[in-house]
């Protein structure tokens, strides 16, 4: 872990709070929300975080699956966000949440005419900032853990898990 942690105090809160009151508690609380109170179908919402998380190398984020009310996607699925091109496991929606994920963190330069065309036929104006916000949420924090160290000591309450 690149910041040192004082004697019996959780690295996750100490981070997160104590260190930047300002502001921490702040970034927690748009973490949360994106899991709270996201209304994209899980599917979609799994493909986009899952492939934020192979690009960031968050060791948590890889791990995580979220639970929406006793529901997860199955455990082959992660290997698939791998194989988003052309799995037949995806339906359209999905391999687009998978295909913009990559391309905000990659390459979002590139983002061209014709990905947003593709995207405005499956995605609503208000799915695709939705979608944004997430993966803007996802590519900073899962980021920061990564590059502080805090991925492998990071445990997220129980009401992430549900919406």
């Amino acid at each position: 872990m690149i910041i040192d942690v004082p004697d019996g105090k959780d690295p996750i809160g100490w981070v997160w709070g104590d260190l930047v009151p300002g502001i921490g508690p702040a970034a927690a609380n748009l973490a949360l929300n994106v899991y709270s109170h996201s209304t994209l179908g899980l599917r979609e919402f799994e493909a986009a975080r899952l492939r934020i998380a192979q690009v960031n190398g968050c060791l948590f984020c890889l791990d995580w699956r979220t639970d929406r009310d006793g529901e997860k996607v199955e455990e082959s699925f992660a290997d698939a966000v791998l194989d988003w091109r052309t799995t037949p496991d995806f339906d359209d929606r999905t391999r687009l949440a998978a295909e913009y994920a990559e391309r905000y963190a990659l390459d979002h330069h590139a983002l061209d005419e014709d990905f947003w065309a593709r995207m405005k036929q499956h995605y609503s104006e208000r799915d695709i900032v939705e979608l944004t916000m997430c993966l803007g949420s996802w590519l900073a924090f899962g980021r920061l853990n990564h590059v502080l160290g805090l991925d492998a000591a990071c445990v997220l309450p129980s009401s992430v898990q549900s919406r």
